[in-house]
Protein backbone atom coordinates (compact mmCIF):
# COMPACT_ATOMS: atom_id res chain seq x y z
CA UNK A 1 0.00 0.00 0.00
CA UNK A 2 1.13 3.58 -1.25
CA UNK A 3 2.01 5.83 1.54
CA UNK A 4 1.31 9.46 0.80
CA UNK A 5 2.06 12.74 2.88
CA UNK A 6 0.26 16.07 2.63
CA UNK A 7 2.08 19.16 3.65
CA UNK A 8 0.93 22.39 4.55
CA UNK A 9 2.73 25.36 6.41
CA UNK A 10 0.30 25.24 9.31
CA UNK A 11 -1.46 21.68 8.85
CA UNK A 12 -4.62 23.69 9.72
CA UNK A 13 -7.05 23.81 6.46
CA UNK A 14 -5.74 22.37 3.25
CA UNK A 15 -3.53 19.62 4.62
CA UNK A 16 -6.29 18.33 6.98
CA UNK A 17 -9.01 18.37 4.34
CA UNK A 18 -6.86 16.29 2.02
CA UNK A 19 -5.76 13.63 4.63
CA UNK A 20 -10.05 13.17 4.90
CA UNK A 21 -10.72 13.15 1.75
CA UNK A 22 -7.63 10.37 1.15
CA UNK A 23 -8.72 8.36 4.22
CA UNK A 24 -12.13 8.38 3.24
CA UNK A 25 -11.90 7.78 -0.33
CA UNK A 26 -8.50 5.66 -0.53
CA UNK A 27 -9.77 3.79 2.48
CA UNK A 28 -7.85 0.27 1.80
CA UNK A 29 -5.67 1.33 -1.15
CA UNK A 30 -3.28 4.60 0.40
CA UNK A 31 -2.12 5.25 3.62
CA UNK A 32 -2.58 8.45 4.93
CA UNK A 33 -0.77 11.48 6.93
CA UNK A 34 -0.61 15.07 7.31
CA UNK A 35 1.88 17.94 9.10
CA UNK A 36 3.16 21.37 8.15
CA UNK A 37 6.44 23.35 8.33
CA UNK A 38 4.87 24.05 11.89
CA UNK A 39 1.75 23.12 14.06
CA UNK A 40 -0.92 24.56 14.87
CA UNK A 41 -4.57 23.28 15.24
CA UNK A 42 -7.28 21.97 13.22
CA UNK A 43 -9.17 24.87 11.71
CA UNK A 44 -12.45 24.80 12.95
CA UNK A 45 -14.05 25.89 9.44
CA UNK A 46 -12.27 22.76 8.35
CA UNK A 47 -13.81 20.21 10.31
CA UNK A 48 -17.10 22.26 9.61
CA UNK A 49 -16.51 21.94 5.80
CA UNK A 50 -15.90 18.44 5.83
CA UNK A 51 -19.03 17.56 8.18
CA UNK A 52 -21.02 19.34 5.26
CA UNK A 53 -19.96 16.31 2.78
CA UNK A 54 -20.09 13.62 5.86
CA UNK A 55 -16.34 13.58 6.61
CA UNK A 56 -15.14 13.88 10.10
CA UNK A 57 -11.79 15.19 10.72
CA UNK A 58 -12.75 16.49 14.54
CA UNK A 59 -9.95 13.70 15.67
CA UNK A 60 -6.93 14.48 13.02
CA UNK A 61 -4.22 16.29 14.53
CA UNK A 62 -1.79 19.11 13.56
CA UNK A 63 1.84 17.98 13.24
CA UNK A 64 5.47 19.52 12.78
CA UNK A 65 7.40 17.97 9.38
CA UNK A 66 10.05 16.72 11.92
CA UNK A 67 7.94 14.45 13.28
CA UNK A 68 8.57 12.19 10.51
CA UNK A 69 10.72 10.33 7.88
CA UNK A 70 10.80 11.88 3.90
CA UNK A 71 11.93 8.25 3.29
CA UNK A 72 8.45 6.56 4.88
CA UNK A 73 6.53 8.09 2.32
CA UNK A 74 5.71 7.31 -1.88
CA UNK A 75 4.11 10.91 -2.52
CA UNK A 76 4.44 13.83 -0.73
CA UNK A 77 1.97 16.34 -2.23
CA UNK A 78 2.20 19.84 -0.87
CA UNK A 79 -0.91 21.79 -0.94
CA UNK A 80 0.47 25.60 -0.69
CA UNK A 81 3.24 26.20 -2.73
CA UNK A 82 5.31 25.27 0.21
CA UNK A 83 7.26 22.86 -1.78
CA UNK A 84 10.29 25.42 -2.31
CA UNK A 85 10.51 25.33 1.88
CA UNK A 86 10.32 22.16 2.31
CA UNK A 87 13.43 19.78 2.99
CA UNK A 88 15.21 18.34 0.31
CA UNK A 89 14.55 14.68 1.36
CA UNK A 90 11.08 15.53 0.82
CA UNK A 91 10.95 16.66 -2.52
CA UNK A 92 12.72 13.49 -4.08
CA UNK A 93 10.02 10.97 -3.00
CA UNK A 94 8.68 8.98 -6.07
CA UNK A 95 5.91 11.48 -6.30
CA UNK A 96 5.91 14.67 -5.52
CA UNK A 97 3.17 17.62 -6.18
CA UNK A 98 2.49 20.79 -4.96
CA UNK A 99 -1.02 21.49 -6.13
CA UNK A 100 -0.16 25.40 -4.89
CA UNK A 101 -4.42 25.77 -3.48
CA UNK A 102 -5.63 29.51 -2.29
CA UNK A 103 -5.54 29.24 1.29
CA UNK A 104 -9.15 29.38 3.08
CA UNK A 105 -8.12 30.86 6.59
CA UNK A 106 -10.03 33.81 6.99
CA UNK A 107 -11.76 34.08 4.12
CA UNK A 108 -15.42 33.36 3.36
CA UNK A 109 -17.35 29.77 3.78
CA UNK A 110 -17.79 29.97 0.06
CA UNK A 111 -13.71 30.01 -0.46
CA UNK A 112 -14.16 27.52 1.71
CA UNK A 113 -16.03 25.42 0.14
CA UNK A 114 -14.58 26.22 -3.32
CA UNK A 115 -11.19 25.09 -2.22
CA UNK A 116 -12.61 21.69 -0.60
CA UNK A 117 -13.82 20.92 -3.94
CA UNK A 118 -10.98 21.28 -5.80
CA UNK A 119 -8.77 19.08 -3.21
CA UNK A 120 -11.10 16.15 -3.37
CA UNK A 121 -10.96 16.42 -7.12
CA UNK A 122 -7.28 16.54 -7.19
CA UNK A 123 -6.91 13.39 -4.23
CA UNK A 124 -9.58 11.41 -6.21
CA UNK A 125 -7.19 12.13 -9.07
CA UNK A 126 -3.66 11.20 -6.97
CA UNK A 127 -5.55 7.98 -5.84
CA UNK A 128 -6.56 6.87 -8.81
CA UNK A 129 -3.11 6.81 -9.87
CA UNK A 130 -0.92 5.59 -7.45
CA UNK A 131 -3.40 2.75 -5.70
Amino acid sequence: MKKVMFVCKRNSCRSQMAEGFAKTLGAGKIAVTSCGLESSRVHPTAIEMMTEVGIDISDQTSDPIENFNADDYDAVISLCGCGVNLPPEWVTQEIFEDWQLEDPDGQSLEVFRTVRGQIKERVENLITKIA
